[in-house]
């Protein structure tokens, strides 16, 4: 099946057609079908990486671009993957006269942002805690919102985020759709969906919380004190690698990128005790490959969106073990190949079986081999 039969609005489809789609993914066809036809909730469920902003092109398609209001609400977990949604947009909607997409986020000055929005938008890209900070401030309307969409609904939940959800929701018309997009589907998602929204239309590309199939995943058990020689040998035996090393915590995130770039490695690190101009310089730099490895905590990692990553290693394996998932995803997007790597201790060995069942897959267990 192709876009161009959705009968979509001339002026998105030739957008589509420059950027050069003609399939949509699985998760975007089932949705496509069901939101072009029918006025309801959702919730789709998805791999990280499959495909899931195919509601961008639903509200392009919908959206009044003559009108100064707003009229669609996306909220994202992190200020990158609101900054790559917002680009999105204006890149499906750069034919439709009028169309203006406003992101806001924190880390940036909020009275630019204000009279961005002052200026008039239709539609609004927002981390959770700066959209309350405007809220409060009664620096945004949003009582003519047709659609809200909660991106990476798992990993705003996971960043601590349901209060603000919360928080903004209430602020919505009772009248709007909801819109829920999430790689796993744990308790307190259903809990939003339940409270939130009506008799949801649930679509879902693979089975929830599974990992994609053209992820290879393996696993190599070491010592606690050999894990750093044991990631320099991962590395060494993928000279051609471009990809992310996951870090429980900051300071480890630290040392580990101190210690590669020491030995001679292309790396650098992407964690909270940056500042966001540090954050933007990394994130620049991976995005052009000047850098190889980007070394990085779960948190400061949610929303990077970043094409053709090859391999995600697990330097430590996550403390919630469904966040195994949003890592791998990194990897293996837009129907490319992955490998998804773990370091572990012996005493790992029960997460890995709990990763196995959760994910539905084998993780192979791997050696490495004296020269």
């Amino acid at each position: 099946m192709t876009f161009e039969q959705f009968g979509l609005d001339s002026r998105l489809q030739q957008a589509i057609s420059e950027m050069g789609f003609t399939s949509p993914t699985p998760i975007q066809q089932q949705t496509l079908a069901k939101l072009l036809t029918e006025k309801t909730d959702l919730i789709g469920l998805a791999q990280t990486g499959t495909g899931k902003q195919q509601h961008l092109v639903y509200q392009c398609h919908n959206i009044d671009s003559e009108s100064r209001t707003i009229q669609g609400l996306i909220l994202s977990p992190t200020r990158e993957l609101g900054m790559q949604i917002s680009k999105d947009m204006v890149n499906y909607g750069k034919h439709m006269k009028g169309l203006k997409v406003v992101a806001v986020y924190g880390g940036a000055r909020i009275d630019q942002q204000i009279k961005d929005i002052r200026n008039g938008c239709q539609v609004i890209v927002a981390t959770p805690g700066r959209l309350v900070d405007l809220i409060e401030r009664k620096a945004i309307d949003l009582s003519n919102v047709q659609i809200t969409v909660l991106d990476e609904a798992d990993e705003m939940l996971n960043m601590g985020f349901k209060d603000d959800l919360d928080f903004i929701l209430d602020k919505t018309p009772k009248t709007k759709n909801t819109w829920l997009f999430s790689a796993t589907m744990p308790r307190e998602v259903a809990q939003i969906a339940k409270r939130y929204m009506e008799s949801p239309m649930e679509l879902s590309a693979g089975n929830k919380n599974e990992g994609a199939d053209n992820i290879e995943h393996v696993y190599y058990v070491v010592q606690g004190r050999n894990r750093y020689a044991a990631l320099k040998r991962v590395v060494d035996s993928n000279p051609d690698i471009f990809g992310i090393i996951f870090c429980r915590t900051r300071a480890e995130t630290q040392e580990v990128a101190d210690g590669l770039i020491k030995d001679g490695y292309s790396a650098d690190s992407l964690h909270g005790d940056l500042s966001q101009s540090q954050r933007d310089f990394v994130m620049k730099r991976f995005r052009a490959r000047s850098l190889q490895m980007l070394v990085a905590t779960d948190v400061a990692a949610r929303g990077i969106d970043v094409n053709d990553i090859t391999h995600v290693i697990n330097y430590n394996l996550p403390e919630e073990t469904e966040n195994y998932t949003h890592r791998s995803g990194r990897t293996a997007r837009a129907g490319k190949k992955g490998k998804s790597i773990a370091i572990v201790t012996s005493k790992d060995l029960g997460r890995i079986r709990d990763i196995e069942r959760i994910i539905k897959k084998h993780l192979l267990k791997e050696v490495f081999y004296r020269c």
